[in-house]
């Protein structure tokens, strides 16, 4: 490595511009490492195999280690600033700046938690306090998440570490109860009417995603019938309530 490096300072001219040289030298190397290293990221955090999250908070934490590497090389090289003496001193300013970047730190140490111990995974729905939709991404100071009506809620990362929430069923989950009145039939006859007239029903508003496309499941036995549930999944979680209206419109005329 030492002989490459000398052979290329022989070849840089001499004075500022050497030094330009290899400052922009060491920036790009520091870039392309950067992006090569959040590519790679992002498509082992999509990989069916990888036990982490999809969260960017990994990403962005690669990405600063990268940088603040080539940053340490740049003032090195370039500016002949001692490493060593840099570290030292923030060792000893490190309760100030800990006390300054407090609430920073609690995000970042917060996010860690969640993506970590998988408490919240990007596509989970959930509630915290009087805020529900379905998480976007766990960044390095906030978690994003989507409400049914397209509303972008941002919340502090240590916020969701320390205040209880709720886990939902999937967002674009339809669950349709029903009462059967007894006709004589088998109620597997009931079951597989009400499954094809929602199935109908629930195509022409979004496309079902589920398989089976609908499960009818019957719950117990009251004086009004017998009750139970049509479960399906929908493509588009913003059309839940009109496939719940469609299906309710579809299976009134069997329920009666």
């Amino acid at each position: 490595m030492e002989p490459f490096l000398n052979q290329l300072f022989s070849i840089l001219p001499a004075g500022w511009m050497r030094f330009v040289a290899w400052f922009l030298i060491i920036l790009i190397v520091t870039f392309a490492c950067s992006r090569t290293c959040a590519h790679v990221l992002r498509r082992a955090l999509h990989s069916d195999e990888n036990p982490l999250p999809a969260s960017s908070i990994i990403v962005n934490i690669a990405r600063g280690t990268i940088w603040l590497i080539g940053g340490s090389i740049i003032l090195d090289t370039c500016f002949n600033v001692n490493i060593s003496t840099v570290i030292a001193a923030l060792g000893v300013g490190g309760i100030a700046v800990s006390l300054g970047f407090q609430d920073t730190l609690s995000n970042l140490i917060g996010g860690l938690q969640l993506t970590l111990m998988r408490v919240v995974v990007p596509g989970d729905h959930i509630r915290v306090g009087s805020d529900q939709g379905v998480v976007t991404d766990v960044g390095l100071r906030h978690t994003t998440i989507e409400n049914a009506s397209g509303q972008t809620v941002i919340i502090p990362n240590s916020v969701l570490s320390k205040t209880s929430l709720t886990k939902l069923p999937p967002a674009n989950l339809v669950v349709v109860p029903f009462a059967v009145t007894s006709t004589g039939a088998p109620l597997a006859e009931d079951a597989e009417r009400i499954a094809q007239a929602t199935e109908t029903a629930v195509a022409a508003v979004s496309p079902i995603i589920s398989d089976p496309p609908v499960k009818v499941l019957f719950s117990d036995i009251t004086e009004y019938g017998f009750r139970g549930k049509a479960i399906l999944t929908i493509e588009d979680p913003a059309l839940v309530a009109a496939a719940i209206d469609a299906a309710v419109r579809a299976i009134a005329p069997l329920t009666r």
